[in-house]
């Protein structure tokens, strides 16, 4: 399997490489990449074969998007690709309009991406967090408004219980209107907790589920030890602000600040760590080999996004497919 082993998203016409380049690190700083590096990352991921590329309108401030929208404008190949992004978390202070699911921020977030992303249209379109307050009919008719104004082709949901989705796909059926085709959520050894309603919602209302964080922000890769446990208790930080990237380039998405803190450095965790290298030993593959290939293979799963801050990072993960 290569990324042009291409699938179709969900119950849809849209199709997909099997692995989608996530932005979070276009200008993302510390852990990031800065613009000639994101630009290289682009170019290696199109080389490659692969189609479908992933942003929101918080990541680094807005910066990811435009870095994005000026790579689509000087390469010419803006229909060749499938360009996906959200809205939900706050862009800014001041305001709570300015996040969230209401009609009102849907339609800036929209209007915001396409001036950013310098395009017209939007392949698929992220709910990017549930916002608790907003009526799914609400939702619903102002992502249906958007389909129909061609602003947006397609749409789905990120971080967002199934019974709230699952309401949205069944009024979208009942009313002839167009219906959800994806789902995207933390999926991996580390955090299976989709399997429980997120996945089997995903069979019955046909929405592909592309999986994010399929390394667990690394930790799946074997690079951590267990003495970062003594940071179980860093805070969480979103990736809304735009930064300096460092010259010498990542030092590990968990180390310092990251939408992760210390979650992810438990004993339970390592100790899943701990058998995926006993089994890619055993069968002569890396540990993120066989951590990748197992999201990428799991039933209902479309595409799995993939991030990185160096060229070559991404360039060895689009081989992983087995």
């Amino acid at each position: 399997m290569d990324l042009t082993s291409h699938r179709t998203l969900g119950k849809s016409g849209l199709i997909v490489s099997p692995l989608a380049l996530g932005t979070m690190t276009f200008g993302a700083g510390r852990w990031g990449a800065n613009e000639e590096t994101s630009r290289a990352l682009f170019d290696a991921y199109v080389d490659a074969g692969g189609n479908f590329i992933d942003t929101a309108d918080i990541y680094s401030g807005g910066e990811s998007e435009k870095m994005l929208g000026r790579f689509l404008s000087n390469s010419g190949i803006r229909d060749r690709l499938v360009i996906a992004t959200k809205s939900g978390f706050p862009r800014g202070q001041g305001t709570p309009l300015w996040g969230g699911n209401g009609a009102k921020n849907i339609r800036l977030g929209i209007e915001g991406s396409l001036k950013r992303l310098q395009t017209d249209y939007i392949d698929m379109y992220w709910m990017h967090v549930w916002d608790r307050t907003t009526p799914a009919e609400e939702v619903l008719q102002t992502l249906a408004d958007a389909v129909r104004a061609g602003k947006i082709l397609h749409y789905g949901f990120s971080n967002t219980p199934s019974w709230y989705v699952a309401k949205v796909a069944t009024l979208a059926e009942a009313h002839g209107l167009p219906k959800p085709i994806g789902l995207q959520y933390a999926y991996s050894l580390i955090d299976r907790g989709v399997e429980l309603d997120l996945l089997p919602a995903g069979q019955e209302f046909g929405l592909g589920m592309v999986p994010w964080s399929p390394l667990a922000a690394g930790l799946l890769t074997g690079k951590y030890g267990r003495d970062k446990i003594a940071d179980t208790e860093r805070a969480t930080a979103l990736p809304d602000r735009g930064s300096e990237v460092l010259e010498t380039g990542s030092d590990g998405r968990l180390n310092g600040d990251n939408p992760f803190g210390g979650m992810l450095f438990t004993e339970r965790n390592f100790d899943v760590v701990d058998a995926l290298k006993a089994v890619a030993s055993e069968i002569g593959r890396s540990p993120a080999e066989v951590a990748l290939n197992w999201v990428a293979n799991r039933l209902g799963v479309s595409s799995v996004l993939i991030g990185a801050s160096r060229v070559d990072s991404c360039i060895k993960t689009s081989r992983l497919l087995i």
